[in-house]
């Protein structure tokens, strides 16, 4: 079984989970920005957790099925229609063999997640079957999907067709979106009035916001904290000597616009960080668009322990309820 590529959309990948376990070689955790949203299309139509979807930003791909299949569209408000038909999102639907899976535009959120099926059957790369273009590692050839490509499906399952998940499920950003920040090693590089404004100020997404990090803008510029810089440091004092970059951190080069590192960031670099997003709320991010208004909470790390908890016992109430 095979899916032809009609159209590529905007910037259509294959994802899965990632491939954590080689950033110290500098290859990042990539997989998909939404991990919620993947494991949820992947649990509606059978397939395991894991198994590789394709992620769609902006703009939807248009697909042709050669045998029949299950589909589930999560993620963003994207309406996907079957030669036309409407069909619900976060619900599996099929797709018989000779048909095309297309989508209107975007009305909500960023990123759809498209299982199929069998799942996206294309050789693993360290593990994962995600897509890291920048490395043309994994996914197909290693790089965004283009027009005449076909992609090999696995055998999967037929029998859960109808398939849906509760809006209770969902989690909502709320305007402006609220993202818990854990300080971090240089939190002591920056002023304390610096600091309250970065979290008393409205940020905005800024149009620099992909796979690798979100940019954000307008709020008050960071001062720092005077100091002689340390042999291996650049000149500006958001500069440090080389330091590795953990997944979700907040970079602010020259202090004045935040770049929150996402799945396909670089691992080290020679800027300072003020911090962390804390891994619960990183799917938000790869959900917004740009302008989006947002605001930064200082939180703990028992706080933010919690707050992953939490979302662990969301994710087995899905699995739960899918499998009943």
């Amino acid at each position: 079984m095979a899916i032809k590529v009609l159209h590529h959309g905007l910037a259509t990948t294959v994802q899965d989970l990632g491939r954590p376990g080689y950033f110290h070689l500098g290859i990042p955790v990539g997989g998909a920005m939404d991990r919620f949203a993947m494991r949820a299309a992947n649990l509606l139509v059978g397939n395991d957790e894991g198994a590789a979807g394709l992620e769609a930003v902006f703009i939807g791909p248009q697909l042709e099925f050669t045998e029949d299949a299950l589909v589930a569209v999560t993620g963003a408000d994207m309406p996907v229609k079957v030669d036309g038909t409407p069909q619900p999102g976060w619900t599996a639907f099929k797709v018989k063999a000779g048909q095309v899976l297309t989508f209107d535009f975007l009305k909500s959120g960023a990123r759809i997640c498209i299982a199929v099926s069998g799942g996206i059957d294309v050789p693993e790369a360290l593990g994962s079957r995600s897509t890291y273009p920048i490395g043309a590692l994994g996914g197909f050839k290693g790089r965004p999907l283009a027009v005449g490509d076909e992609l090999p499906i696995g055998k999967g399952r037929l029998d859960t067709e109808g398939a849906s998940l509760a809006h209770e499920y969902m989690r909502a950003a709320g305007s402006p979106v609220v993202l818990r920040v854990v300080p971090g090693l240089y939190w002591h590089r920056v002023t304390e009035a610096s600091l309250e404004n970065f979290f008393a100020d409205e940020w905005k997404v800024a149009n620099e916001a992909d796979r690798m990090g979100y940019r954000f803008k307008g709020g008050r510029k960071l001062d720092f904290v005077e100091r002689k810089q340390p042999f291996g440091a650049g000149s500006d004092p958001s500069n440090i000597v080389d330091s590795c970059y953990p997944y979700g951190s907040i970079q602010v080069p020259g202090g004045t616009e935040p770049i929150i590192l996402h799945r396909d960031a670089v691992s080290g670099g020679g800027y300072f960080t003020l911090g962390a997003v804390i891994s619960a709320d990183m799917d938000l991010i790869g959900q917004m668009q740009p302008n989006t208004p947002t605001r930064f909470v200082k939180v703990n790390m028992q706080e933010a322990l919690q707050a992953r908890a939490d979302r662990a016992v969301l994710l087995n109430r899905v699995r739960n309820y899918l499998q009943a």
